[in-house]
């Protein structure tokens, strides 16, 4: 019988940031492709695992990699979670996830990227504005978001811009995603 193989750890060190105010205006959308922000119920396991694979490879996301169908649904089901889906010109682009579950007085946006190819295109900025105005309708008194360092240097970059600051570091090693 072959033995699963054991998963590369890779160390990173993570940024834990919180905003604890509304930001006073939305980043506006950029202009030329045309955009969709779409909010997402009832998402299938299977467009959830596209989205994160395509979204989560390039930063070892890994958290929600190996889960079945049924643990999958459990994590995304509407009560404690909504799920939002960018399209460009038709496409799926990104998603952000918020986690409304955990402690009524913080959202946490638990995952937000594009993928590869809609990076470096102007929409980071105006999607983020999208996630944390999303979790500020929700009326907590912080927002919450996680960075590392296996993440674009320019997130954490955009999120303190965006009024998230840093709050906690930790190091820890994530298993490769090969």
């Amino acid at each position: 019988m072959a033995r699963a193989k054991t998963p590369r750890l890779l160390p990173v060190k993570v940024t834990e940031l919180e905003m604890r105010a509304v930001p006073v205006r939305r980043e506006p959308a950029p202009s030329g492709p045309r955009i969709a922000l779409m909010r997402a119920s009832g998402m299938s396991a299977a467009f959830y695992r596209f989205l994160y694979r395509e979204v989560g490879k390039p930063h070892h996301w890994f958290v929600r990699r190996d889960l079945d169908d049924a643990a999958l649904r459990s994590d995304i089901e509407p009560e404690k979670t909504e799920l939002f889906v960018l399209y460009v010109d038709g496409c799926p682009a990104g998603f952000f996830e918020l986690a409304l579950g955990g402690r009524p007085e913080m959202v946490e946006i638990t995952y937000f990227g594009l993928m590869p190819d809609y990076q470096g295109r102007g929409l980071g900025r105006f999607f983020l504005s999208e996630a944390v105005f999303a979790a500020w309708a929700h009326e907590p008194e912080k927002i919450a978001i996680e960075t590392n360092t296996l993440d674009s240097p320019r997130a954490i970059i955009m999120y303190q811009r965006m009024g998230f600051a840093p709050v906690l570091q930790r190091d820890e090693k994530v298993p490769a995603w090969e």
